[in-house]
């Protein structure tokens, strides 16, 4: 599997386990704050993978 999609599928596992926290916990639990900080964090290393592939200097 390539990087890219195995990243996509931990971002999509990641985000489900957010909502799912959210839904039993609420907004401000310590659970969901900390999954929402590991969903960041692959959001931003996705960000980092795709943009540095966009990016080509001219030619």
């Amino acid at each position: 599997m390539e990087k890219q999609e195995l990243l996509k599928l931990r971002l999509e596992k990641a985000r489900q386990k957010l909502c799912d926290l959210q839904a039993k916990y609420g907004l401000e639990h310590a659970l969901v704050l900390n999954q929402s900080m590991i969903l960041d964090e692959l959001i931003n290393q996705y960000n980092r993978t795709f943009y540095r592939r966009v990016k080509k200097p001219p030619a």
